[in-house]
């Protein structure tokens, strides 16, 4: 048996072609010169909206109406992260006419907002401008798979005054009528007059901020985030959302008729203060209880219609 050496480059085989190693590391650099319109941009979105987002982290600290924005602004920015990009930086295409028209109305939210002293109205240009520059850089693609950081940012706007006024007096009327319910089965007789709920030697004053329309926010929202991480149908995000309404009403009627009970039967001061504010927090945990448990039910049954439909189709 013959052992027979392979040929060497230039002694009858051809040699491989070689790339340069800067040829296969030319997508991962960035051109400074590819940056500057994105530092630009930076810098005209941070001269444009910094008051705005001054005051808005501001009313996030300091307004309990806006507190859920200290959560979900930063889990927008984490949900963005962990989705990233579609295509690599340097491959990306954006929409210019569509990324550009919501650039404009962005800016234009932000001057009339101003001209008329209304937060959300600027609040609302500064959301909107933060998606025509992913429109405008990344196209449509990238704002749909960004589509749940883009409703936490909308959601975390405190909304207006005007709305809140309209929601809230109704909200207390209802919480007053669930309490008041509760407190008649209980055999605890009960006066109802509007918002205003009388027992044996005291009044319970449903106020603006015994509503529920925090925890209603705060909850629709979580709705929103729990459906778009476990849910993967629409129509089961919807349920959903529809699930999350109710739950919040009725437990803030619950949080009334307790307000009620502890005040009659073992302290009056139990109805302000900080068992108050803790009683509300406890029963905004079993709210997202029931509406993780929802959630849970509802994922069980999309895996079993979902594949079925498949199938029948």
């Amino acid at each position: 048996m013959t052992v027979v050496a392979p040929e060497a480059p230039g002694e009858g085989a051809p040699a491989e072609p070689s790339t340069p190693r800067a040829e296969s590391g030319r997508a991962f650099r960035l051109d400074p010169a590819a940056l500057a319109p994105f530092a630009a941009a930076a810098v005209a979105f941070i001269a444009l909206f910094a008051p705005v987002m001054q005051k808005l982290a501001s009313d996030w600290w300091t307004q309990p109406d806006a507190g859920h924005g200290l959560l979900l602004a930063p889990v927008a920015v984490w949900l963005a992260w962990q989705r990233g990009l579609l295509v690599p930086f340097t491959e990306r295409q954006g929409n210019v006419p569509v990324g550009l028209g919501l650039l404009v109305a962005g800016v234009l939210f932000r001057y009339l907002g101003a001209l008329a002293s209304e937060l959300f109205t600027m609040r609302f240009g500064l959301v909107t401008v933060v998606v025509g520059l992913v429109v405008f850089w990344f196209g449509m693609r990238q704002a749909l798979a960004w589509w749940l950081p883009i409703a936490m940012l909308f959601f975390s706007i405190p909304l207006p005054t005007l709305i809140v006024n309209a929601i809230a007096l109704p909200l207390q009327f209802k919480a007053s009528q669930l309490g008041a319910a509760l407190l008649t089965w209980r055999d605890v007789p009960v006066r109802l007059e509007g918002n205003v709920i009388l027992i044996p030697g005291q009044r319970l004053f449903v106020t603006e901020a015994c509503s529920g329309l925090r925890s209603l926010t705060a909850l629709i929202a979580l709705g929103v985030l729990t459906g778009g991480l476990w849910l993967r149908h629409p129509v089961s995000r919807l349920l959903l959302l529809a699930v999350a309404i109710p739950v919040a009403i009725l437990v803030n009627g619950v949080r009334v008729f307790l307000t009620g009970f502890l005040v009659l039967f073992i302290d009056p001061s139990l109805g302000e203060g900080f068992m108050h504010l803790s009683e509300g927090w406890l029963l905004f945990i079993v709210s997202f209880g029931i509406l993780a448990s929802a959630a849970w039910l509802i994922g069980r049954l999309e895996g079993r219609i979902l594949p079925a439909v498949r199938h029948a189709s």
